[in-house]
């Protein structure tokens, strides 16, 4: 088996490839693949993600669309432990802090992103070798009308505070599936936003992140 060469023609093609892989080890797609498997994800926290790209086709790379845009499908991994619970938040994508007029939730990104996700569970437990965790069957997701709601709610509310100056007094407290949180390789990345007084400061470059009980519910109806 090797990894395919070409994005996936059309979502049952996609959810073909995802049989394959589900139930197989980082460590045998990463050998079939010619891949170096690192010992942890200090320094490679990407890692995960980019294997699970190369073995079904994802196209997009780094830009800011969809990970599929023809399908109009993300594709999310997500480190489980052994009860199927997420271990960790869920980055969504980069966040605005200099919003342009006449955004609102139903044409902004984080909405793009979220509109149907891909989701590849993949077992992380500290205890258990990179090379020996396994990925479970991935579950395409489209939000429900309440899930939408919720999330366009925390949206609002987060994005209002940055459009008023407020952004250095956003904390993870706020919104309640969905925070707010810096997202740098360290703190002396910057990017622009607006103050107060409606000044241009720098701060660091932020990111949206789905709460770990929005996304274990997401697996639970899935999986029941």
């Amino acid at each position: 088996m090797n990894p395919p060469t070409t994005p996936p023609a059309n979502t049952d093609d996609l959810m073909a490839r995802c049989q394959q892989i589900a139930g197989l080890s980082l460590g045998e797609l990463a050998s079939l693949a010619k891949i170096n498997i690192p010992p942890d994800f200090k320094r490679h926290k990407g890692w995960t993600g980019q294997l699970i790209e190369t073995w079904l086709g994802a196209s997009a790379g780094s830009k800011p669309t969809q990970d599929f845009p023809e399908l109009g499908i993300e594709l999310k991994t997500i480190p489980i432990n052994s009860a199927g619970e997420p271990l960790e938040t869920t980055y969504a994508c980069y966040a605005q802090l200099l919003i342009p007029p006449g955004t609102t939730w139903e044409n902004c990104n984080v909405r793009n992103k979220l509109s149907q996700v891909l989701w590849v569970p993949v077992e992380g437990e500290r205890q258990i070798p990179v090379a020996q965790r396994r990925i479970a069957m991935p579950v395409l997701w489209k939000p429900t009308p309440e899930q939408d709601a919720a999330l366009k709610h925390d949206w609002e509310e987060i994005t209002e505070m940055i459009i008023l100056g407020e952004v250095e007094r956003i904390t993870a407290r706020h919104g309640i599936v969905m925070q707010l949180r810096p997202k740098a390789a360290d703190g002396s990345v910057l990017t622009e936003a607006f103050g107060p007084e409606g000044e241009k400061i720098k701060t660091r470059p932020r990111g949206f992140y789905l709460r770990k009980e929005f996304t274990r519910q997401i697996l639970l109806e899935a999986f029941s």
